[in-house]
């Protein structure tokens, strides 16, 4: 099956993958290197950036802490403003966009303007990160269960646990943008019910060359030294690093 080049006057919303090229799905290649104007997150790596075309506009639309801002209603207003004068518009996110990539209200955006998107899925980071140190999310004995979630919240709240009541029992915790106070976020996660001694991979920079793995526990957690973001923890007992 060969698929169609990026489309006149239609955004797309692609995920990039963890960061390696060779990990980018078959369409999102295809329509990198055929959109008119390509809009990445800064974590998407420079050498999957530079595979756009040459006749691209690249315009970076990053929100990291520390770096120059533009609002996500900034983002929106590019998407609509190129896509309105008919260039296929590709926004370039990191991992999965549906998976803690701000989509919902990018959709949104799209939607109410009746613009035609469209969603390429990529690889989320926790499966790169497993695949990586070749250790299973899920254990038929000790894992039936999976849960992705994110320390991180929308600026306009205040900040939560990560969920209510009891951590489920037989559960691998994949925790996306942990922050660094690995203080309270041990604690938390002990008060949930996480045993301490519970194994805990801390994945710094998952498949690039940069890639740096601690392998501690989550009463540990405040002493190891985990790498720089982007930085993934998993957390379970079918977790074997």
């Amino acid at each position: 099956m060969t698929h169609s080049e990026a489309q006149p006057g239609t955004v797309y919303l692609v995920g990039a993958g963890p960061g390696a090229p060779d990990l980018l799905t078959l369409r999102a290649l295809t329509l990198l290197q055929t959109a008119d104007v390509v809009l990445p997150d800064d974590l998407v790596s420079a050498e999957i950036v530079a595979l756009a075309s040459p006749t691209a506009v690249v315009i970076p639309v990053g929100k990291r802490c520390g770096q120059p801002r533009i609002t996500q209603a900034g983002i929106h207003e590019l998407m609509l403003l190129h896509a309105g004068r008919g260039k296929s518009v590709l926004r370039l996110k990191s991992g999965d966009p549906l998976v803690f990539g701000r989509a919902n209200e990018e959709i949104e955006a799209l939607r109410s303007s009746h613009v035609p998107f469209e969603i390429v899925p990529g690889i989320t980071a926790a499966f790169a990160v497993a695949a990586a140190l070749k250790t299973p999310l899920t254990d038929r004995n000790s894992a039936s269960k999976l849960i992705l979630a994110t320390a991180r919240h929308a600026e306009d709240k205040s900040t939560a646990v990560l969920w209510e009541g009891s951590f489920p029992s037989q559960s691998t915790l994949v925790l996306y943008m942990p922050g660094r106070d690995f203080v309270t976020l041990s604690a938390s996660l002990i008060a949930s019910g996480i045993l301490p001694a519970t194994p805990v991979a801390a994945v710094s920079k998952a498949s690039t060359p940069e890639q740096h793995v601690v392998s501690t526990t989550v009463s540990e957690l405040p002493t190891s030294q985990p790498g720089p973001t982007p930085l993934l923890l998993l957390i379970g007992h079918a977790i074997r690093v």
